[in-house]
């Protein structure tokens, strides 16, 4: 059943790609400068004025374990009527670094990537039927974490989080789904720059036309200070909005942070 709704998830997602638009609030794009970013699915990625290095990646490593024994006295039931049980254990990181320059201004990031699914599985090990499995989630973790360096100002770390555990929320739907939208913010020590995803349902065609979706989905992210908001990521168009008043050291900031969120690959939100 897993695979199904995978399959038909990514069909759907597929078929609508040419026609889902993130919509920019109108105030804020009046105020606000759209670029581009070339290369975000690739090693270097450009925008204006700005590009990156290279980007090095370490290897991405996965680690899957299992814990069978644990359940033995429920699959010796279980398996009277032909359903096991197991729980797997996931794990995964990878790290990257690049450096970022407009040409006058250069900027180093240091990026760390890490993941830990823990998920029971019931299968029917006796039927060929497409719906032989079920496969539920009991914790996700997930911690994105970069340094980004400057010779001229303070140093900037980011940090981003999607947590689940179904024990400690209390959650009682065996079909919950985890959500792709991360959150975080990014500091050096005096300033903080707040990371919020945004998800729509309410969409907008190339064409200008509004359409809705059955369902929300992640679409980019929202970076603001107490001021009110500086940037939007959009992941669905490879674009960064930026507000006109950002100065230069600014703009290379929200630069940095931008291209570290489409440069990951174990948290991939990009379409």
């Amino acid at each position: 059943m897993k695979n199904v709704v995978l399959i038909t998830g990514t069909i759907f997602l597929l078929s609508c790609r040419t026609s889902i638009k993130m919509s920019i609030p109108e105030v804020f794009k009046e105020q606000a400068t759209m670029q581009h970013v070339k290369g975000t699915g690739a090693n270097r990625m450009s925008f204006g004025n700005v590009s990156t290095s290279r980007i090095k990646r370490g290897l991405q490593i996965s680690n899957p374990g299992w814990k069978d024994a644990y359940y033995f006295p429920e699959n010796f039931l279980l398996n009277q009527i032909g359903i096991q049980k197991s729980e797997t254990i996931e794990s995964e990181k990878s790290k990257f670094r690049y450096t970022l320059s407009d040409g006058k201004k250069h900027m180093e990031v240091f990026a760390n990537e890490k993941k830990m699914v823990r998920k029971v599985d019931y299968e029917a090990y006796n039927s060929k039927s497409i719906f032989n499995s079920f496969e539920q989630v009991q914790q996700y973790a997930y911690l994105f974490s970069a340094v980004i360096k400057s010779d001229t100002t303070p140093n900037w770390e980011l940090m981003m989080t999607n947590n689940y555990d179904r024990f400690k929320e209390h959650d009682t739907n065996p079909f919950t789904i985890i959500k792709r939208s991360d959150h975080g913010m990014a500091t050096n020590g005096t300033d903080t720059i707040f990371v919020k995803p945004l998800s729509i349902q309410k969409t907008e065609s190339a064409d200008g036309k509004p359409g809705k979706l059955p369902f929300t989905i992640m679409s980019g992210y929202e970076l603001s200070t107490s001021g009110g908001v500086i940037a939007v990521v959009d992941m669905i168009d490879k674009n960064i909005w930026f507000y006109n008043e950002l100065d230069e050291t600014e703009r290379m900031q929200i630069s940095a942070i931008g291209t570290a969120l489409f440069a990951r690959r174990i948290h991939n939100v990009n379409w």
